[in-house]
This record gives structure tokens, sequence and C-alpha cells, in this order.
């Protein structure tokens, strides 16, 4: 597994382009967000949806999958967005929430068995420039870990990863807070679950 180093949730212009070239060829990295830790792929390859579904035990068709965009421009892209949910993704966004949206027909079909996407514009730069540079969502899913060292510690996350993805994007250290997930899909928006981010 490559560790690629960053500081200060920032990362060289040439670092972000050859994390995107490598995630649009498929692969996966696990890389600092402003919650978890996170294993993420290319929103757009198949290949890296089903690499990340199998590696988390995820079925598609059952579980909402989630994704990183760079801006609510984006987001609007890939989901639909009604007025209560822009209205609410332009107060809270960057932030450590994910807005559960309706799926637009540009996602690729492992998204459309649940018709509702998760969409996160994290407050962490690195997240939002990634997703920037490769020009289209980040599908995204918490690390899984032993004990909170393991979720905190680059270096333990790193051995845990260490045969599962291609690559480590190291910045500082993690924490195991989680996003609060808004349910955006009924006629008014919905915490179905309270993470760090308060509405």
């Amino acid at each position: 597994m490559n560790t690629i180093k960053i500081w200060n949730a920032r990362a060289s212009e040439r670092q972000l382009h050859d994390i995107s070239q490598r995630l649009k060829e498929g692969e996966l990295a696990v890389i600092p967000t402003d919650t978890m830790y996170a294993v993420v792929g290319d929103a757009l390859n198949m290949r890296a949806v089903d690499r990340l579904c199998r590696l988390k035990g995820i079925n598609p068709d059952k579980t909402n999958l989630s994704i990183i965009c760079s801006d609510i421009s984006m987001a609007s892209e890939y989901s639909r967005i009604d007025n209560t949910g822009f209205r609410l993704m332009k107060q809270h966004c960057p932030g450590p929430f994910t807005f559960l949206l309706k799926a637009a027909s540009t996602l690729p079909r492992a998204f459309k068995g649940r018709k509702v996407v998760g969409v996160r514009i994290p407050d962490h730069e690195f997240a939002r420039q990634l997703a920037e540079t490769l020009g289209n969502p980040i599908i995204t899913t918490s690390i899984e870990y032993e004990d909170a060292d393991h979720a905190m510690s680059p270096g333990l996350i790193a051995e845990t990863y260490e045969n599962k993805v291609e690559m480590m994007v190291e910045g500082d250290d993690g924490t195991t807070d989680v996003s609060t997930i808004v349910d955006c899909t009924g006629d008014q928006p919905e915490i179905v679950r309270q993470g760090v981010g308060e509405l």
C-alpha cells in the first residue's frame, strides 16, 4: 500500500492529480475527513464501487451508499435537491452531515437499487479538493476498527488496510465521530442519526 502524507488537510496539486488518476483506474484509498477516516473510490467507476461494497460487506440494494462532493453544485448533478434540502445544505455545508437525497440518473446502477444517495460535503479541505480534482463524486464509507486507537491512529489504520486498499492518505489523527444523517427525501427533513453535526 502506498502512503501519501498531507499536512493541515491540504495536498499538493501533484498529489491530488496522482491520487485522482489512481482512483479513476479503480483503486481504493483511505483518506481523512472531518469525522472518521473513510475508505473511498471513484463513484463513477463500477469496479471501485463493487470493490468497496465487498470490502465493507455492503449490499447496495439494501444500504444507502454515500458520496463526497466538492460543493453543492456537484451534489446537484448527482442528486435531486429540493428547496428545503438546498437551504439546509447551504446553511450546514461544508460540515459533518450526510444528507439523504433522491439519486439522479447520472449515478451508476449500484446506486439506483435504493434510489437514495447520501451526500457529504465535509469540512475537510483535502476531501473536497479530491472530489474537485477527480471531477465527480467519491464513493465513501467509514473505516472499520477494533478500538478507538485503530480509528484514530493513521499508522494503525494503515496496518488494518494494508492489503485491502492501494493508498493511504495520512493526515492528522482521526476521530470516532460520525456525521449526522438527515433524510431529505420526505416532506420534512428528519434526523435519522445524530452525530457530531448540529442542525
